[in-house]
């Protein structure tokens, strides 16, 4: 039980930061289109990343360190292409005519949640290094870990796209999503640059 409780606890003090992957999630929930399939692929992938974390990967991973070179790289490259898409979204003069529905297709918000979930070394290190070396601490318990921090980012991923669902109507004025996008943009390019620029550990 403690194990778990701790995993729960832990699992929720990483995943709440606002970085790319929640603040798309946000988006993506107030646009109130494909909530289930996000929701499931966030779940999912932070899921087996954890559970990767576990099994030990996090070894492998700190001793080829140019495996985090490569994801740091590709995943610079991407936010950046994802920051200049949400500054020409918010200073198009078609943004003033957005609607709650305007969304990509279904397998475009699919890539690009997938793209946000595996090209950020810094979810390797929380996921894949730190909670997977905190879970080794409990020994033939890690696995109650590992499920209490699955659990913790399924209820936060969950809740972060419903709760912008319910609030969808309240936001709905172009000038919103106007200001979302800018805010979307500056945070993407901010974690670009601490990719770009951080010293990842060996």
């Amino acid at each position: 039980m403690f194990a778990l409780i701790s995993g729960i606890v832990t699992g929720f003090s990483l995943i709440i930061a606002i970085g790319a992957q929640n603040a798309f999630l946000i988006r993506q929930g107030l646009t109130r289109k494909y909530s289930g399939m996000v929701i499931v692929i966030a779940s999912v992938g932070d899921a087996v990343l954890i559970s990767l974390g576990t099994l030990g990967l996090g070894a492998l991973v700190t001793h080829v360190p140019v495996f985090l070179e490569v994801i740091r790289w590709v995943g610079v490259a991407y936010l950046t292409w994802f920051a200049v898409g949400a500054l020409r979204k918010a200073f198009a003069s078609e943004q003033l005519a957005v609607t709650l529905g305007e969304s990509g297709s279904r397998k475009k918000v699919a890539l690009t949640l997938l793209a946000l979930t595996f090209l950020n070394p810094h979810v390797y290190i929380d996921t894949v290094l730190l909670l997977g070396s905190i879970s080794s601490q409990f020994g033939d318990n890690r696995w109650w870990f590992a499920i209490g921090a699955i659990t913790a980012n399924t209820i936060w991923f969950t809740g972060t796209v419903l709760a912008s669902r319910a609030a969808a109507k309240l936001m709905s004025r172009p000038i919103f999503w106007r200001i979302l996008d800018l805010s979307i943009a500056v945070v993407m390019l901010a974690i670009a640059a601490l990719l770009a620029f951080y010293r990842f550990a060996n």
